[in-house]
């Protein structure tokens, strides 16, 4: 088992890794819409947070040596599930090799954030 950390995704703000990888297998933790750099999420609307917690598993994956392409399967969460569509249209242009997904409305994410979704991908 190897633990993935790298700074261009938000540090964990709990006990846990970004992502750890066994057997050529990535799982990442849950990725929530905030810029690394400035510790803040990348904006209040739904686009701007699910463009960055996907930029954030994108990061996570390169620093393992594999790639958004390789994404079996992802888990989102998100606040209101009325932004279904909009979340779909922006997640369509990252994933375009359609991994499995769940989408699940959640009552609350850390932070308050809109939306967090995690990836399994192979190495």
């Amino acid at each position: 088992m190897k633990k993935i950390d790298t700074n261009k995704a938000p540090k964990a703000i709990g006990p846990y890794s970004q992502a750890i990888v066994i057997n050529n297998i990535i799982y990442t933790s849950g990725q929530l819409g905030i810029n690394p750099e400035t510790g803040l999420f990348a904006g209040n609307k739904i686009e701007d947070q699910t463009h960055q917690a996907i930029k954030n598993i994108i990061a996570i994956l390169e620093e393992a040596n594999t790639s958004i392409e390789n994404v079996i399967k992802t888990t989102v969460f998100v606040k209101d599930i009325n932004d279904f569509g909009k979340i779909n249209e922006i997640y369509a242009k990252y994933f375009i090799n359609s991994p499995a997904r769940s989408l699940v409305e959640v009552s609350r994410l850390p932070k308050d954030g809109l939306i967090e979704i995690e990836a399994v991908a192979k190495i």
